[in-house]
């Protein structure tokens, strides 16, 4: 409930007149009693159905507003940005935002920490390369929702619901003035959780995507990933992000280690075994 607390209380330091704030509790295992009373202007709803997906549509179900600025509970918005969230939407179709990466812990960083601090939302990348935003902190409007579609869980959510949009003609921006911070995984562990996640829902993606010598292609691709941890780790060494030789050396074991880890979850994907 920490990063909830932390989030509501950045927001609230914007102007909130005429914003409707909805939180959807997608199974929290805490009671929101205490953060509903220091919040008294923002709508809590409960969403049963788990999925990031789920939650998000249930929030657009919960309001008549003609746009919409979604936001991750444990994201930081930058003071303004519900001003530039509402200036974005005057902009495009759909606007993504930045997200910048901190950490909850004191230094050093942990290997875990230093990936994420070097590669962790490439939000530039996606927008410029991928055509997509991360839904962490992105606006669209109402129009645009009701002719793509809700997003769908299982799948990268964010990715396919842009690609969709895209297919319907709608136009994707990139706005740096509409900012937020997310924490970094602390550990190893969360790291891990993160990315079996992201490898089952890329892959649900992949096959709707390619049909027909989809897992073949996702094999190949399998095999690639020990190749890409050496092609990404002169990013990581040389990055002015990290403070120390060690954390430069924690994280790129780490990034090691992560890409054997996909490999062999790729390839288990790919003979039709799950991770």
């Amino acid at each position: 409930m920490t990063r909830l607390r932390r989030c509501l209380g950045a927001l609230m330091l914007d102007a909130t007149s005429g914003v409707d704030v909805v939180v959807v509790d997608n199974g929290t295992p805490e009671p929101l009693d205490n953060i509903k009373a220091d919040f008294p202007f923002v709508r809590f709803v409960t969403e049963d159905t788990k999925g990031a997906a789920s939650a998000r549509n249930r929030g657009v179900r919960e309001t008549d507003a003609e746009a919409f600025a979604f936001l991750d509970a444990d994201c930081i918005p930058a003071p303004g940005w519900l001003a530039a969230a509402e200036s974005a939407a005057d902009k495009s179709d759909i606007v993504g935002g930045g997200i910048d990466v901190f950490d909850e812990t004191p230094p050093p960083r942990t290997g875990a920490q230093a990936f994420e601090t070097v590669f962790a939302f490439n939000y530039r990348y996606y927008a410029e390369k991928k055509g997509f935003s991360v839904t962490a902190n992105l606006v669209t409007s109402r129009r645009v929702f009701e002719a793509v579609g809700p997003f769908i869980d299982g799948v990268s959510e964010d990715e396919e619901w842009c690609w969709r949009a895209r297919r319907k003609g709608f136009q994707l921006a990139l706005d740096e003035d509409m900012r937020v911070s997310h924490p970094t995984r602390s550990d190893w562990a969360a790291l891990e959780r993160k990315w079996r996640r992201l490898t089952r829902e890329m892959f649900e993606l992949h096959l709707t995507r390619n049909g027909l010598g989809a897992r073949f292609i996702w094999g190949l691709r399998a095999l690639a990933m020990p190749a890409s941890a050496l092609a990404h780790l002169p990013r990581l060494v040389f990055s002015s992000k990290l403070a120390s030789p060690g954390e430069r050396l924690r994280g790129a074991m780490t990034l090691i280690r992560l890409r054997m880890k996909r490999a062999v979850w790729m390839l288990r994907q790919a003979f039709g075994g799950t991770i």
